[in-house]
């Protein structure tokens, strides 16, 4: 027996009526949609460690989720994992032609532009364009940073966006004075809609630049942690108690110390 297939009767008997597991047999679409998530994210946080044995088995409980929710809708009489499989490699083929038929692209930005034109057809053909919005498709389930990026790329597409860096940049300092103002005495939901416009305009900024939002949100939560850890054990190392009862210029004082070692 292959290991697809093995995996597949696994499931199969995790969810037998009569002598599968009572948890497994409880679940729903949504309620391993959680499970799901947390999957995903921790195969992103393998691949950033470089942990290849940690992603071999995380891609692995990845795949599993894909099985379950494959295996509920099998009962349901919807579709059945080879159903799933067979829907994704015919729509990778449709989608490269220029590899699995004769299509030729001059450059890169040609061959996304006729990705994207792919996928309105196929929206539409579904039926899920019936308002052909620039923005059907982009999933509201997606973290905010990437769901603001894929809004903004999708807005562009028309000609709805900056030149250059340069003038979200000088959005950015729009926003930032839009706060200022609100700062004594603010509506809560006045000064939470200015917020969100800068980090919106933040996140333009940073696509503008080239870089991904998520991505370069990700790496300064990491050096944030780095370094608070090595402040941590540095002032331990000093014996200098605990550092809630170190003033605000003791503890700034040691992040500097922390920064200038280069950590």
């Amino acid at each position: 027996m292959n290991p697809m297939t093995r995996l597949l009767a696994i499931m199969a008997r995790l969810r037998d009526p009569h002598d599968g597991c009572p948890w497994d047999l409880r679940q729903s679409y949504a309620s391993i949609v959680p499970y799901t998530l947390e999957e995903a994210y921790e195969v992103a946080d393998a691949i950033q460690r470089g942990d290849m044995g940690e992603l071999r088995d995380e891609l692995g409980d990845l795949l599993f989720q894909i099985v379950f929710y494959s295996q509920i809708a099998r009962e349901q009489g919807h579709f059945d994992f080879h159903d799933v499989a067979r829907g994704i490699a015919d729509k990778m083929v449709r989608r490269h032609p220029h590899v699995f038929a004769d299509a030729e692209y001059r450059d890169d930005d040609e061959l996304r532009q006729a990705w994207e034109q792919k996928k309105a057809e196929e929206r539409a053909a579904r039926g899920t364009a019936a308002e052909g919005s620039q923005m059907d498709g982009v999933a509201r389930a997606l973290p905010a940073l990437i769901r603001a990026e894929k809004l903004q790329r999708r807005a562009a597409r028309v000609g709805f966006d900056w030149p250059d860096a340069r003038g979200a940049f000088d959005k950015t300092r729009e926003e930032f004075a839009e706060i200022e103002a609100e700062l004594d005495g603010a509506d809560e939901d006045r000064l939470q809609d200015e917020l969100g416009d800068l980090l919106f305009a933040m996140v333009n900024m940073v696509r503008l630049l080239g870089q991904d939002a998520e991505q370069t949100l990700s790496r300064a939560n990491e050096k944030f942690e780095r370094r608070f850890r090595a402040m941590e054990r540095a002032l331990l190392t000093e014996a200098r108690g605990d550092m809630a009862s170190l003033s605000l210029e003791e503890l700034d004082a040691a992040w500097e110390r922390v920064k200038r070692s280069g950590t």
